[in-house]
């Protein structure tokens, strides 16, 4: 849109504006008006240093979506920094390249890296059919994440 000005940033991908990590970025404080960051911080060392740089970057009343796989049966997130090997990461967190399973206290973890939290439980608004139609997860909650 003419209207919107954005940068991409990635690790690795090769189309990304900017190769970038998560857990240090290379833009001054208060740079942006948005972020959106989708099943990213379930790979990085660090989710909670890598929220605390979204939230530096983000100005005054900016706002991020940090969606992450969840499991909803836990109360907390699960993570174990000596567990390394990919098939030991497969085995422990459901993936080869995920350091951790989010639990219940995402939105608290959120919080801590000082974000204003709206846990949007938004898909219910849909119907059935259309939540099987667009491959919605029933449970998922959208964290909206504030800088006041």
């Amino acid at each position: 849109m003419d209207n919107l000005e954005y940068i991409t940033a990635d690790l690795e991908s090769p189309i990304a504006d900017v190769k970038m990590d998560i857990q240090d970025i290379p833009f001054n404080d208060k740079s942006f008006d948005v972020v959106i960051c989708n099943h990213v911080l379930e790979h990085v060392d660090d989710d909670r240093k890598a929220m605390q740089e979204v939230y530096r970057i983000l100005k005054k009343g900016g706002w991020a979506i940090l969606q992450v796989p969840i499991d909803y049966n836990r109360d907390t997130t699960y993570e174990d920094p000596s567990i390394t090997s990919p098939e030991e990461r497969q085995k422990h967190f459901g993936q080869y390249d995920h350091r951790r399973v989010h639990g219940k206290d995402y939105g608290k973890r959120l919080a801590e890296a000082g974000f204003k939290v709206i846990e949007d439980d938004f898909v219910n608004t849909f119907t059935p059919e259309e939540i099987t139609k667009f491959r919605f997860d029933k449970n998922e909650i959208i964290y909206m994440n504030i800088k006041e």
